[in-house]
């Protein structure tokens, strides 16, 4: 399924959250330290989804938990509760028509359910009812559909600005302390985790540290962290078009020469485009009027989606294959970018790093009921066993999807595209591949 921009395009729009008052129990420097069961570093989508995941535990166990963003964040509105009707902002809510959206898998969804947050998401997601899945110049095609799933939909699409206002609403509901804006200046394993030295003066001891902060804090690197890192010679350029008639919530991923497109439907008949292009080659497109972009977007693209009527502001992010060589260690995980960035075609690397979120909350609670502390190498341990799998699956899936499909050789493109036509007519590897898609199978 096509996949949300990169995490560094996430809008955070949140309020000052409730907060515990600081526990100091030592100085340092003239500072209390505030000791602390676990420390977010970054509030954007990831780290706003573990806070709200670790919600029954901070409600009912106690967990005391800190947020650290760096990013200083708008006044939230009152909810629609605490406002007549007529008067709700909710529903006045609209992104611009430059908004960035993310693209969450049904499993995703369903995750967001149980934690009471989807029911507002979804007053401005638009949901995936088919993936079409085609190569340029190559006849056959692959269609996963929702009704031969039994589902309502595949997957939705959601404005990164409304996820974070909707779980940044649930983290103000909680009593949590939250740092914003404040930057780690400063980060040192200690015998109870690690201490964090924060660009407001305050001073945080916490049994696990969880990094979630998209790998640009430079805190992998301070920590001696290394990353792998295979560079796909590749920009992707992002932009929202309009289309001339509705998109009945079709996705469309379509594999070129010069690499894979994605389109996302978005309200009204707007849908988001992922335009992967090699590296150099975007700048002349950057310069290209809106009238001659669309027509050059046309040609490559095709009519399936009908005619492309207006284009937005375009955006180019450089494309890699990154993991983390170390996901965890002694009090320490790290989450969504900072563990793995993938190719945003292959549409898996938000919903990757929500089961990531997932299961280390899952491993915290239980290392919890053993009477281990959530930052014990037990309890990490138990999360990185979790992961693995995952992790490793669905980097070989998006990375070599994204490389088979790169192969120019006209014997390779015959047989890709006969895997397509025959993929379409096998409904038991096309519904495989649609709940791989879904988020329903790792």
């Amino acid at each position: 399924m096509p996949q949300d921009t990169p995490e560094s395009t996430v809008e955070p729009t949140a309020s000052r959250l409730s907060a515990n008052a600081p526990q100091a129990s030592c100085q340092e420097g003239g500072h209390a330290v505030e000791r602390v069961d676990v420390a977010i570093i970054g509030g954007g989508l990831v780290g706003a989804s573990l806070g709200a995941a670790l919600a029954e535990l901070i409600e009912h166990s106690g967990l005391k938990v800190a947020v650290v963003e760096a990013a200083p964040m708008a006044p939230l509105a009152p909810s629609p509760q605490e406002v007549a009707p007529s008067a709700g902002e909710d529903d006045a809510w609209q992104p611009s028509f430059d908004a960035r959206a993310s693209a969450i898998a049904a499993g995703s969804a369903a995750h967001f359910s149980r934690l009471g947050v989807w029911s507002a998401m979804a007053a401005k997601a638009s949901a995936i009812s088919l993936i079409h899945v085609s190569e340029k110049g190559r006849l056959g095609a692959t269609r996963l559909r929702a009704d031969e799933m039994g589902v309502e939909a595949l997957g939705y699409v959601v404005p990164n600005a409304w996820m974070g206002r909707v779980l940044h609403r649930r983290l103000a509901e909680l009593p949590l302390d939250w740092h914003c804006p404040a930057r780690v200046e400063r980060i040192e394993p200690v015998a109870a985790g690690h201490r964090l030295w924060l660009s407001s003066g305050s001073v945080l001891e916490a049994g696990l540290t969880v990094l979630a902060d998209g790998g640009r804090s430079g805190l992998k690197e301070a920590l001696g962290i290394e990353s792998d890192a295979a560079p796909y010679d590749q920009v992707a350029m992002i932009a929202n078009v309009a289309v001339g008639r509705p998109h009945q919530g079709v996705a469309y991923e379509r594999f070129t020469r010069q690499g894979p497109m994605a389109l996302l439907p978005l309200p009204g008949q707007a849908m988001e485009l992922v335009w992967t292009h090699e590296k150099g080659s975007e700048q002349r497109r950057l310069a290209l009027s809106d009238r001659a972009f669309l027509e050059e977007l046309q040609a490559a693209f095709g009519d399936r989606a009908g005619a492309f009527v207006k284009v937005g502001q375009r955006h180019v992010y450089p494309l890699s294959l990154v993991t983390a060589r170390e996901t965890t260690r002694p009090g320490l995980a790290v989450l969504g970018n900072a563990a793995h960035a993938l190719h945003p075609v292959a549409g898996q690397g938000f919903n990757l790093a929500l089961r990531g979120v997932i299961d280390l909350v899952e491993a915290i609670e239980q290392g919890l009921e053993a009477g281990q502390a959530p930052g014990s190498a037990a309890t990490l341990a138990a999360f990185e066993r979790r992961r693995e799998a995952d992790q490793r699956n669905v980097v070989r899936f998006s990375d070599g999807l994204i490389r088979l499909f790169g192969i120019d050789q006209p014997l390779l493109s015959h047989a890709r595209a006969a895997g397509l036509i025959g993929l379409n007519l096998a409904g038991p590897l096309r519904r495989g591949l649609a709940r791989r898609a879904m988020g329903s199978e790792r």
